[in-house]
């Protein structure tokens, strides 16, 4: 099942981004530590130009601290860009942000103009939190629900900078499948447009791959489950959760798996790596390439049965 949400206003909101962001001096492009590269704006690199860009890598904390060191480096591979980590409730952390915006724009004048700065960020990844920290005030409103910030403005900062603030918003298509699904577990799409169930057992089945003990431990079970299924069957015989007829109650399964994991219960846990998401773009890659080989042979197949 592919997963989809890009409602009106977030349609908007790319056209307003694709419009300002060549006007600006810095970018601020906050992340999920946890998914790094299903929760990076594709417009971004393909808009920004010369612009210098630091990439925050929030919800520190909820992250696999070694996969998140191999993110920061991976991100700074690219020209212009400085990747740092962010948690909740750390205030110098926070404005260290404006420090390094500094030193990236050390060439821009202040008391000529004033440094503007755009600030980006998916929905649910903590950016309207950021942003009343760098303000010292509320000024953006905040929520556990993705897609409160529904229109665009502009925050006077200390030292004349202004921080345009964007609503936070997805793409028409995520691609590839699995990071539409990532973004799912974390929390970033709306509950009301997926399938609990069927994000779950994405989960399930990436835990027990990648995250094997932590399985065993939080759920109890003397031995690793074969598959995402087993799993969700495994936690609703430990967790007692069974539906009329003593059938497995899954949809309180999903609820209850991806809750601990959105809330750092499973403990820290990355949904990617980057190794994972080259060989991501590689299978899609040679995927498109066969799609692309097949559209040109029944293409000659049509033009020699005109001919014949």
């Amino acid at each position: 099942m592919a997963i989809n949400w890009f409602p009106g206003h977030m349609h908007k909101a790319r056209k307003e981004i694709k419009k300002s962001m060549p006007q600006m001096d810095l970018i601020i492009e906050v992340l999920d530590a946890r998914l790094p590269f299903s929760s990076e704006n594709p417009l971004v690199p393909s808009l920004r130009g010369d612009t210098p860009v630091i990439k925050v890598l929030n919800k520190r904390d909820l992250a696999d601290p070694a996969i998140t060191t191999q993110w920061q480096a991976y991100l700074e591979q690219e020209r212009g860009v400085r990747a740092i980590t962010l948690t909740h409730n750390q205030r110098q952390e926070a404005l260290d942000i404006l420090r390094l915006a500094g030193e990236m724009t050390a060439d821009h004048d202040r008391q000529k103009s004033a440094l503007r700065v755009m600030i980006l960020g998916i929905p649910n990844v903590g950016k309207s939190t950021l942003i009343n920290t760098l303000a010292g005030r509320p000024v953006a409103r905040t929520g556990n629900e993705p897609a409160v910030t529904k229109a665009q403005q502009v925050i006077k900062l200390p030292d004349n900078v202004l921080l345009y603030d964007t609503p936070g918003f997805l793409w028409p298509k995520l691609s590839p499948e699995a990071c539409g699904y990532r973004l799912a577990v974390s929390g970033a799409i709306r509950s009301a447009v997926i399938d609990f169930e069927d994000v779950a057992l994405f989960a399930a089945d990436y835990l027990l791959q990648a995250y094997p003990q932590v399985v065993t431990e939080r759920y109890g079970l003397e031995s690793l489950p074969g598959d995402g299924v087993a799993l969700m069957d495994a936690i609703a015989e430990r967790r007692r959760f069974f539906a009329r007829g003593g059938i497995p109650d899954l949809h309180k399964v999903a609820e209850v798996l991806l809750n601990e994991f959105r809330t750092g219960k499973l403990g820290p846990i990355s949904l990617e790596t980057p190794a994972m998401v080259e060989a991501e773009a590689r299978e899609l890659a040679a995927q498109e390439a066969a799609r692309q080989k097949a559209k040109a042979k029944r293409a000659q197949g049509a033009k020699s049965q005109r001919h014949t």
